[in-house]
């Protein structure tokens, strides 16, 4: 079952209180259940009206999410089964999303958020796709019976796995992808939130096997491993997400440090999560600034 459609009224993201964003990201990175989040905003005072509704208008609607159609010509997309040795079972599931015409194609892991390959990963692996590169959405929940089709389960199940194992089929996704037939030998990654620190962390797995990592709004690396990423880097950060944000100086020091190329975005104006078209959270133009580099950093790197 998709997520199901709250009917609640339409509210302007900028309406919404920042005490009700900072409640949703308790809500959304697993600290508080869905219970709670709701019984919280009942009684939380906020300016401008509900913070009830506030926070309802705040959940997923991933039939907003698809920009690119399942059927769209420039690519094709379909589910693959591959090896994944020391993971969560030994196999895990993707989809795969293939630029139309013959290859090869430079490569890229889109890598979901802690509840597995929700919809709108997968749009994004069409996106990707459409600009001409070969994607791979690999879906961490595989071993266990996939995505369960909302939100809440699946990061029940997400925080449940073992997360070394987790992060193994992670890094077996790269590396099968990145040897596919149709791959032209240079990988890239792109993640969101728990994705977007997979990314550095695929750095530090990979080494130069990865040739061009864009983490958005993801964890540092361990303070032990940040001398071994060497990958060029696109680092986007919300201009609001004071977790996420507040590892950054000591991740920077350690690139400097490096001498590891690096590009870093902060985007003013946003909050974790802006890249997600399916929630208020998104932001439009900003969204789309980050993506064209993405993309362009990408078509420097991968080529």
């Amino acid at each position: 079952m998709m997520q199901p459609k709250i009917d609640e009224p339409q509210i302007n993201p900028q309406d919404i209180d920042q005490k009700v964003y900072d409640l949703y990201d308790e809500y959304c990175h697993g600290r508080i259940d869905r219970r709670e989040f709701f019984r919280r905003a009942t009684v939380m005072s906020v300016v401008g009206g509900s913070a009830l509704v506030m926070a309802q208008s705040l959940m997923p609607r991933y039939a907003q999410a698809q920009t690119i159609s399942f059927t769209d010509e420039r690519m094709k997309g379909l589910y693959v089964e591959y090896p994944s040795p020391g993971g969560t079972s030994g196999t895990m599931r993707g989809y795969l999303a293939t630029p139309a015409g013959t290859g090869p194609f430079p490569t890229v892991l889109v890598i979901h958020e802690n509840r597995g390959l929700n919809p709108y990963v997968e749009d994004v692996a069409r996106r990707a796709a459409v600009a001409g590169f070969l994607a791979l959405a690999p879906d961490g929940l595989a071993p266990v019976g996939g995505y369960p089709g909302n939100d809440d389960a699946g990061r029940d199940l997400q925080s449940k796995l073992d997360q070394a194992k987790l992060r193994q089929d992670m890094v077996n996704s790269a590396r099968w992808v990145k040897a596919h037939a149709l791959s032209n030998g240079k990988l890239g990654a792109t993640g969101f939130c728990w994705g977007g620190g997979m990314v550095n962390n695929l750095a530090v797995a990979l080494g130069t096997d990865l040739a061009a990592g864009v983490p958005y709004y993801g964890a540092a690396p361990a303070a032990e491993d940040m001398a071994k990423v060497k990958t060029p880097l696109l680092i986007n950060y919300a201009g609001t997400d004071e977790r996420i944000n507040a590892m950054w100086p000591a991740y920077e020091a350690a690139l400097k440090a490096n001498k590891t190329p690096y590009e870093v975005y902060f985007y003013e104006g946003t909050q974790h999560g802006f890249h997600n078209n399916s929630t208020p959270r998104y932001n439009e133009a900003q969204a789309k600034l980050s993506w064209d580099r993405t993309i362009a950093f990408w078509k420097k790197h991968l080529a």
